[in-house]
């Protein structure tokens, strides 16, 4: 038999910075390690981070992921055996896993393009070789999948709470418990009998427990044999004939029989409990609601009639019930707004008495009906979770930081436990709750490097097992508290791998296409064949019929290859798009952001500084980047320069202008510099990493005074540099800007003023830490304060 080896093209992948060896990288961090522990999180930092593996990077302008068919068959097979994996990660690859069919490539064809020179340097393998590798790795990739599918590729049960209650019994249909096995003969007998049935309703509620008991294979027979349709219809025409408990048990029969959602018997057993429900009890109703939910029924009716009853009937509920209830509630996805306050005085009531897992399951009917809640609410159930942490299962806790997730809420006590319980339990958590352990932490903007790096450790071996949503999450999430880990090239190539494989989800979920790219963007890693996919216009034209509001992400993204890739020729978003798109962030941040009092009195004093509003620009200088600086011009003596002429009247008496420093100006400056507590002082005691600045004022300091009677030329054209100009991007910064507790930027804002250096602006920050307590001190203090960060000998130097 003839074998034909079929090679694809690789998808190009930019990285921005310069890219050096790992001595190179090891020596880097190794003398930044000590200015980010300052920075990363509260107390100290945490040691053992660092990895000792060998990491071959290639240059950044031709930067290619090489490709070696042997490492990704069938998936990921045989990664793990070659030594060369590190420079063979295939990203073109678009199996998801074993059985799976092959997703269509939808990439534009490229012209050929020259291969980078590591590439030509490697050798060929043999075609003998390379199939038997591939062959061994299937077949030893299978086998492995398979014992550990149900590990990683299902999720967990999310029944496990009623396991801890003998009460829950009454409640739920457990089609786990054990019961005698009726003999396949049996049930032959039962559906030979079923022609010649009288159709009494206490025979055919018999018949329908006793088939329930059938062996498994022989249950999945049924629904093809027209013995039982008949027996099925015989119930249908006799349903009001039932009594209410014997309807019941017809209904769990049901469960292990797996009924179809969609049966004429379903049908008829949901209309006839609408309208017996009233009748019912708590406890029946529950039951039923957990047969619809076994059944993977949608009754949007009867939870309607539960919920109400409940409603009523809330003083009555025990702990048991309420449980059950808001199990029901999630699952149902939906919240009824009447029972919120009941709800929430009710688990105040139980707090102590629930078990940890009825806690998770608990915030997981809450998590997943959209229910709000309280912050004191979800505070208290923190507070007792970070005191038994150890003692509650993964899944359990999980739940519980969705919902803390969804409220936004700061629990520092619980976070810290989680960083020394979870590393440690990440490689036997399934993959979505990986994802969703690392979401927490971004969501939050909390940074802990051992939890990332424990589940950057643990991801790449599970990659397959993630849906589209959580490979775009797990980038999101690094992305956003801008962490590369120290596996970082395995880490990215088998997500980036994983959206090539799912790119056929994306036009039914947009948003995870752009949310995976914009975390890459952080990280300064753009794959370009994706980001082409991205911007065409049919895509574009699905984020806009979206459910979510999209624009502002596609505008970043956009934006930033324009900036970081010159050279990218893949698709660009239009021109009217962009402009659109800005006039939107324009119009958000006339409204939410130039209004804020720390950038207004920022605004104003310098103004007041530097001779007036012609002297800054408040303004987004990127609007994809969606916050505002304030631009000032320098030349390159020193002296400011008037650029912001928005009336051209203005404009033309302003020109040739001088800007005085009159006494009282002098005597503010002159006065809060001798201040107890110098700028300088508070500089030092609370200053961004040099790294993070990307200015250069390293040391502060006061030069570069004006000098009276300094005058300016004439006004610069706009988008124009002069000569020895230099612009400043000051940026006003706030908590949210930040990693929580720290001085870590997050993502977004690292990209930000990473692009405004390659733009040409010197980039000074003011953190929140310094201009915040200034707010409250005299004006002379701000004034000193603000003229030794416009006006620094070193910034305009290094500049």
């Amino acid at each position: 038999m003839a074998t034909v080896l079929m090679c694809r093209r690789l998808p190009r992948l930019s990285r921005v910075t310069a890219i050096s060896t790992t001595a190179k990288r090891k020596a880097e961090r190794g003398s930044s390690k000590s200015k980010k522990e300052k920075r990363d999180k509260p107390g100290a930092a945490k040691s053992g981070t660092e990895s000792g593996a060998t990491i071959q990077l290639l240059k950044p302008q031709d930067y290619r992921v090489l490709y070696n068919p042997a490492a990704y068959a069938r998936g990921r097979a045989g990664s793990q055996q070659h030594g060369d994996r590190d420079s063979s990660q295939a990203l073109g690859d678009t199996f998801t896993g074993p059985g799976t069919a092959q997703a269509p490539q939808t990439f534009p064809t490229a012209s050929s393009q020259a291969l980078s020179p590591v590439r030509n340097a490697l050798p060929k393998p043999k075609c003998s070789t390379l199939l038997e590798q591939t062959i061994l790795a299937t077949l030893y990739k299978e086998e492995a999948e398979k014992e550990n599918r149900e590990l990683h590729d299902s999720k967990e049960d999310p029944r496990m709470f009623q396991k801890g209650r003998p009460e829950y019994r009454a409640l739920t249909c457990d089609s786990t418990e054990p019961a005698q096995t009726l003999p396949a003969e049996e049930g032959d007998w039962i559906l030979q009998s079923v022609a010649g049935c009288e159709g009494s309703p206490g025979v055919l509620t018999d018949y329908f427990l006793k088939l329930s008991r059938l062996p498994v294979e022989r249950r999945a027979a049924l629904a093809s044999d027209a013995r039982f349709g008949a027996l099925c219809h015989r119930a249908v025409t006799a349903i009001r004939q039932f009594s209410t408990p014997d309807l019941i048990q017809i209904l769990k029969a049901c469960v292990p029989l797996a009924v179809p959602a969609s049966h004429p018997l379903l049908n008829a057993c949901e209309a006839e409990f609408c309208q017996r429900a009233w009748d019912m009890g708590l406890e029946q109703l529950l039951l039923v609601a957990d047969c619809w939910r076994c059944l993977d029924r949608s009754v949007p009716s009867y939870l309607g009639i539960l919920f109400s009853y409940a409603n009523l009937h809330w003083k009555n509920l025990t702990l048991p019930q309420f449980v059950q209830l808001l199990y029901i509630i999630g699952e149902g996805r939906r919240s009824p707004a009447d029972l919120a306050q009941k709800v929430e005085s009710t688990i105040l009531k139980h707090l102590d008495a629930f078990t940890l897992e009825e806690l998770g399951a608990i915030c997981l009917g809450l998590f997943k009906s959209l229910s709000g809640i309280s912050e004191h609410v979800m505070r208290r159930i923190a507070d007792r979770v970070s005191l038994q942490m150890e003692d509650m299962s993964t899944y359990a806790l999980v739940n519980v930081l969705k919902m803390l997730r969804y409220t936004r809420m700061d629990h520092l006590p619980l976070m810290r436990e989680l960083g020394r319980v979870i590393p440690a339990r990440i490689p036997a958590t399934n993959i979505q709750g990986i994802m969703h352990i690392t979401l927490t932490y971004s969501a939050l903007h909390f940074f802990d490097e051992d939890v990332l790096a424990a589940v950057a450790t643990s991801l790449p071996s599970k990659v397959s097992y993630c849906r589209s949503k959580d490979a775009a999450k797990f980038l999101w999430s690094f992305g956003c508290l801008d962490y590369e880990p120290p596996n970082e090239e395995e880490f990215y190539s088998s997500l980036i791998k994983q959206l090539h494989a799912k790119l056929h989800e994306f036009s039914k979920f947009p948003e995870h296409l752009l949310t995976a790219l914009l975390g890459l963007a952080f990280v300064k890693r753009f794959p370009e064949e994706l980001i082409d996919f991205a911007l065409r216009e049919e895509f574009v034209q699905k984020t806009r019929s979206s459910k979510y509001e999209l624009h502002k992400d596609l505008f970043t993204l956009g934006k930033s290859v324009e900036i970081e890739c010159p050279t990218y020729q893949g698709s660009h978003l239009t021109p009217q798009l962009c402009q659109e798109f800005t006039e939107i962030v324009s119009s958000f941040a006339e409204r939410e952001i130039y209004v804020r009092p720390e950038i207004v009195e920022a605004t104003s004093l310098l103004e007041s500084m530097l001779g007036g509003p012609e002297y800054v620009k408040k303004h987004m200088i990127l609007p994809h980047t969606r916050s505002s600086d304030l631009e000032v011009r320098l030349a390159a003596d020193g002296r400011p320069i008037p650029f912001n002429f928005k009336d051209p009247v203005a404009a033309k008496k302003l020109r040739d202008m001088g800007i005085s420093l009159t006494d009282d100006l002098m005597s503010q400056l002159i006065q809060g510099r001798a201040h107890k507590q110098s700028p300088t002082e508070m500089g030092n005691e609370a200053r961004i990493p040099r790294q993070e600045r990307g200015d250069t004022t390293g040391t502060p300091c006061l030069g570069g005074a004006l000098s009276a009677g300094a005058t300016s030329q004439a006004e610069p054209k706009p988008g124009l540099w002069q000569p020895g100009e230099v612009r400043l991007a000051l940026q006003v910064s706030n908590r949210n800007h930040f990693c929580y507790g720290s001085r870590r930027l997050l993502g977004l804002h690292c990209l930000k003023r990473r692009q405004l250096r390659l733009l040409g602006y010197a980039v000074v920050e003011i953190p929140f830490w310094e201009w915040f307590p200034l707010l409250k001190r005299t004006r002379s203090e701000k004034l000193s304060y603000l003229h030794y960060k416009v006006f620094c000998p070193a910034l305009l130097t290094r500049a």
